[in-house]
């Protein structure tokens, strides 16, 4: 064998595959190839699952929220309007996490995961989600989705017949689950990203998940726009409306960003820990206890409303409407509205976290827009800058997932202008929260 016929060797002096060399070889593997059909083909009735389960989240929202009050003579809900509601949803939720397999899905206080819920466990992540979103939990719908996704991309794995390995099986459940949350943030390039980042793979590996959460993110991009647009249904995508064209940053911009990611990982880190306590305490005693939890919530949504003046929706839900209402028109709110809201949000945020099921994106990017608000008429800090660190450093901290939060900030924000001030949030607010003391268990 001659010197340029022989293998590469590591520094070490074993002989190893180059990384494009294992590259090749898996993408040209005749099972790798058969996850990349199957996963283009799952985009379709995986997208068009989760499609069908967002419109009728965001229809049941309106109704609870909307329509029901002003079919009583309100505008808004009244202060009290949370505690029935929120009952309700502690009520079910705790007996589905006691009666029905898999709990309901994941406890949204643990983090976000990647693996996609069993089959038989579906019906309690439906049960569990549709009883605690539209009802006023704090809560976004990614977690759900994404157990929703990779559950059914199993499922309909096993309808075929088609032989299974574990590592098959995990490629699919990330493209099912990529599939199923690409619309909700409006672009399959963050589900993607958001997918490899929670799986936590890396060099060749990190391909093998990302062309088929991708390429099935992609399709169910597709499907939900062609759905949209057909039907003129809304799933309640996230989107902002800031004003355009954006400012131009400045070294005031820059420097703020510092201190303004660590007040926000600051205001986060406990609260997340308080959620880790909340699913402790929930764990000796589960229904009586998630019922507390959940009507502790919505004592914390009445009293804003109570103090304020304003809807307690503002507390109550994901925040998404409101998030898209707070970039249209920030100055609508004053200074004691913002403090209250981030005050009992995030602490209903915490409770919910901890006691109902959904998941953790949407109220983490209104709390970082809420405190960039706040913040931003500091001297030489611009108000779309602030927003921009501020739900970047947000989603930072309580994610732990430094590049899917850069990318969805920028993603929503629609542009790269404001790149510079999103990324040092994100950096300064992920290495905070990882050398603060963890706590809560």
């Amino acid at each position: 064998m001659t010197e340029t016929d022989a293998p590469p060797t590591d520094p070490g002096g074993g002989e190893q595959p180059l990384e494009a060399d294992r590259l090749y070889d898996l993408l040209l593997a005749p099972g790798y190839l058969k996850v990349l059909v199957f996963s283009a083909v799952i985009g379709i009735p995986v997208s068009l699952v989760a499609f069908w389960f967002l419109v009728g989240l965001h229809e049941l929202e309106h109704l609870l929220w909307a329509d029901l009050p002003h079919g009583l003579g309100w505008d808004t809900p009244p202060a009290w309007w949370p505690f029935p509601l929120l009952l309700v949803a502690g009520v079910v939720v705790g007996l589905v996490a006691t009666r029905l397999p898999g709990g309901g899905g994941q406890v949204p206080a643990s983090g976000l995961h990647a693996g996609g819920a069993s089959p038989v466990a579906l019906p309690g992540v439906l049960l569990a989600a549709t009883a605690s979103l539209p009802f006023g939990a704090v809560l976004g719908p990614e977690a759900p989705l994404i157990a929703l996704g990779g559950g059914l991309a199993v499922l309909f794995h096993h309808l075929t017949r088609a032989p299974s390995t574990p590592k098959g099986a995990a490629l699919l459940g990330a493209a099912g689950a990529a599939a199923a949350i690409a619309a909700i943030f409006g672009n399959p390039l963050i589900a993607a990203v958001l997918l490899i980042e929670v799986a936590g793979a890396g060099g060749p590996q990190l391909f093998a998940v990302m062309l088929p959460a991708l390429l099935s993110s992609g399709v169910g991009a597709l499907v939900f726009t062609g759905f949209g647009q057909w039907t003129g249904l809304e799933t309640g995508s996230l989107s902002l409306h800031l004003p355009m064209p954006f400012p131009r940053l400045d070294l005031g911009d820059v420097l703020w960003t510092i201190p303004l990611a660590l007040a926000v990982a600051a205001l986060l880190h406990p609260l997340l820990a308080f959620a880790r306590r909340v699913a402790a305490f929930i764990s000796g005693g589960v229904v009586g206890r998630t019922v507390l939890c959940a009507v502790a919530a919505a004592a914390c949504a009445a009293f804003y409303a109570l103090v304020t003046g304003r809807t307690p929706a503002d507390v109550a839900l994901s925040g998404q409407a409101t998030l898209g209402r707070l970039a249209a028109d920030p100055h609508a709110w004053g200074v004691g509205a913002l403090v209250a809201v981030l005050l009992l949000k995030g602490t209903a945020y915490a409770l919910c976290l901890g006691s109902l099921r959904g998941g953790l994106v949407f109220p983490a990017l209104f709390l970082g827009a809420a405190a960039g608000v706040l913040l931003a008429p500091l001297p030489g800090l611009g108000l779309v800058p602030a927003m921009a660190a501020g739900m970047a450093a947000a989603t930072a901290s309580t994610l732990r997932l430094p590049v899917s939060s850069v990318v969805l900030v920028v993603l929503l924000l629609g542009g790269t202008a404001m790149m510079p001030v999103v990324i040092l949030a994100a950096v300064i607010a992920f290495v905070t929260t990882e050398l603060l003391p963890r706590g809560g268990g």
